[in-house]
C-alpha cells in the first residue's frame, strides 16, 4: 500500500514500504498549476503509485516528471506516466537526457543545467548538478526554493518502515545504513566517494533547506544545512 502525507504546503510524500527489502520507496508530488512528480517509482509499482497520486490530483494533469539519475526507482515508470499525462515531460540533468533518458523515454526530456530554475506556478525549483552524489555521473537534485524543501534522492537513506516526517537526527540513521551497506557483499560501494563529494554536499548545505526529502526514509524537518554538513563528515568517515 502506498501512503500519502503532506510534508510541506502542497508537497506530498507518497511512500511504499517493501518488507522483503526492508525499506521505503518514496515519491514527492507537488500540487500546483503545473504539477510535478519527483521520482516516478518502479514500473511494477506504477498502478499503486498512480492511485496515490489520484488522491491528490488527476494523474493526467502531471506536467513534470523529475528525478535525480537513471535508475529503476528514480524513473522506471517514466513511460507509463508519460502515457498517462499527455502534457508531461521528463526533467533531469542535461547529461542524463543525453546519455539515457532521451533514448529510453517516449518523449524528449527537458535537460536542466546546473543552477537552472523553473516554476510550476507557486513553487520555484532550482536544479543542482551533483555528479556521483548520491551516485551516477548524471545525478542532480531539485531544491524547492519557495518553502525550502530539498528533494535529495538517496541522500540520508535509512531503512525501515519509518515515520513520514521527523525532527530527529536522520544523520545517525543514515550512518548506520551506510555502514551496514559497506559490509554487505552486494551493497558495498552503494554510494561512491569522490574528490567532489564534500564540496557538493557543502554546496547543498549553503542552500539552507528547511526540509530534506529522501527517497528511502523519513523527511527531515529542521536545519537541513547542518544535517548536510554532518552527512558530509559521516560519508567521509564511512566511505572516504
Amino acid at each position: 500500500m502506498t501512503t500519502v502525507h503532506e510534508i510541506a504546503p502542497d508537497v506530498f510524500r507518497l511512500s511504499t514500504y517493501v518488507p522483503p527489502i526492508g525499506m521505503q520507496f518514496n515519491q514527492f508530488l507537488v500540487k500546483d498549476d503545473e504539477p510535478l512528480l519527483f521520482h516516478t517509482g518502479h514500473r511494477s509499482m506504477f498502478p499503486q503509485v498512480r492511485e496515490a497520486v489520484a488522491t491528490v490530483l488527476e494523474p493526467g494533469r502531471l506536467r513534470w516528471l523529475a528525478f535525480s539519475h537513471f535508475e529503476a526507482d528514480e524513473c522506471g515508470a517514466l513511460n507509463a506516466w508519460l502515457e498517462t499525462a499527455p502534457q508531461a515531460q521528463a526533467a533531469c540533468s542535461q547529461l542524463g537526457a543525453l546519455v539515457s533518458v532521451n533514448d529510453f523515454a517516449v518523449r524528449p526530456a527537458r535537460g536542466l543545467g546546473d543552477g537552472e530554475t523553473f516554476t510550476t506556478g507557486h513553487h520555484r525549483f532550482r536544479f543542482v548538478r551533483t555528479p556521483h552524489v548520491p551516485h551516477c555521473w548524471e545525478a542532480g537534485l531539485l531544491f524547492e526554493e519557495t518553502d525550502g524543501t530539498l528533494l535529495c534522492s538517496d541522500l540520508f537513506h535509512h531503512d525501515g518502515d519509518v515515520e513520514p516526517v521527523t525532527e530527529s537526527d536522520v544523520v545517525e540513521r543514515a550512518q548506520r545504513t551506510l555502514a551496514a551497506y559497506q559490509a554487505h557483499p552486494l551493497k558495498a560501494q552503494y554510494m561512491p566517494y569522490t574528490p567532489q563529494t564534500e564540496r557538493i554536499l557543502h554546496g547543498l548545505a549553503d542552500l539552507k533547506p528547511r526540509r530534506v526529502a529522501t527517497m528511502h526514509g523519513s523527511t527531515f524537518v529542521g536545519d537541513g544545512g547542518q544535517a548536510l554538513r554532518d552527512l558530509a563528515r559521516v560519508m567521509k568517515e564511512t566511505l572516504g
